[in-house]
């Protein structure tokens, strides 16, 4: 929070900061919105417009595409005015206020790293050749960061507490890349910390097991998976643009399609497809939901809607006043909508249409 403060009153110190978070999120390759997979991603959803209007025999104008690409709702509406406002806050602000409630990955691994050493003695040299060693680590961080995603995403859906500040996310009722920002802080801080916990373990052991180094603390989020998917359908996810991976690769990966319906308010699509990029936990805990190849057509939000979802109050302090009020009076949540609950009380027959498979996140 000093740092904070110190900021705060030298301007110089917060435009330099401004200047490398602008840096960090849209300029460098790996950032969270960088510019080119922004730009990939919109080249991605032309290409399926373009393919999907051409094999109906129409050519769209320049005008029509635009259109279709950007809709003015997308920032005109209040649903998409607030994603813009908690987008800049996230940005911008998240981290001069509650970084200092974080644990790093590095961190945790370290000290498992110390742990086994007290306890089992050194490592051994590495029995494998660098280069396969390393592939291992990276298999292993990935579907570590994976199942963290899945993870806080089945708790912040199934334990009522948690629900209320994830809930923010899901009130957005219309979807754009800038949605994926649209989260409450408490949402967020318990997200990197379940990420940081679970990687940190995971690179801990895998140091231990194999007897080298972890690579660097970029490599870990920037590797080749995690790239490709930022620069193809990372950004779509969130999105109108209707990208459905069916079959056996709607199984192995998740795509815009199963993203929009894990938004979806329909009941047999609450609590599907909590995974990030794969779709390997939500298949093996029957979280999956696989869209079908024609688009669905679903309305997105929370139910029942609540009356101004999209102020400030709602979307940074109702979630704590509600949040506590489970806590103080030991009360299930008046809205269930996304919550397990919710799933469990469906009829028999829309809770017999779900599918025992899925993926996707935030």
């Amino acid at each position: 929070m000093s740092n904070a403060s110190q900021l705060i009153e030298q301007p110089s110190l917060f435009a330099a900061y401004c200047l490398a978070v602008i840096h960090k999120t849209f300029i460098a390759l790996d950032g969270a919105y960088a510019a080119a997979s922004l730009l990939s991603a919109l080249l991605l959803a032309l290409a399926f417009l373009l393919r999907h209007r051409l094999s109906s025999r129409r050519i769209p104008s320049l005008r029509v595409l635009r259109r279709a690409l950007l809709p003015r709702r997308l920032v005109a509406s209040p649903s998409g005015r607030a994603d813009v406002g908690l987008f800049l806050f996230n940005v911008f602000l998240f981290g001069l206020i509650f970084g200092w409630m974080l644990i790093t990955a590095h961190f945790v691994a370290a000290a498992v790293g110390k742990g086994l050493v007290t306890m089992l003695g050194p490592p051994q040299p590495p029995a494998l050749p660098e280069i396969v060693a390393m592939a291992l680590v990276v298999a292993a961080l990935l579907l570590a960061y994976e199942f963290a995603y899945w993870l806080d995403h089945y708790l912040a859906h199934t334990i009522p507490f948690l629900w209320e500040f994830h809930k923010v996310h899901h009130s957005a009722e219309i979807l754009s890349p800038l949605t994926n920002a649209r989260m409450h802080p408490v949402d967020t801080v318990v997200y990197y910390n379940i990420n940081a916990l679970v990687m940190g373990a995971t690179g801990g052991l895998a140091q231990y097991a194999l007897g080298m180094p972890l690579p660097d603390h970029r490599f870990w989020y920037g590797s080749a998976l995690v790239l490709v998917f930022s620069y193809t359908v990372g950004h779509l996810h969130h999105s109108h643009i209707w990208i459905a991976f069916t079959g056996f690769w709607g199984k192995l990966f998740l795509s815009p399609a199963h993203h929009q319906i894990h938004h979806s308010t329909n009941p047999i699509h609450f609590n599907k497809n909590l995974g990030h990029a794969v779709g390997i936990f939500d298949w093996l805990f029957g979280t999956l939901h696989i869209p079908q190849r024609k688009r669905e057509k679903l309305t997105f939000g929370v139910e029942p809607r609540p009356a101004n979802p999209h102020t400030i109050s709602a979307c940074l302090l109702q979630p704590v006043r509600d949040a506590l009020g489970h806590v103080l009076a030991h009360k299930r949540p008046s809205d269930r909508s996304h919550t397990g609950e919710a799933c469990r009380e469906a009829p028999e027959s829309a809770a017999s249409q779900v599918r025992p498979l899925a993926s996707s996140g935030f």
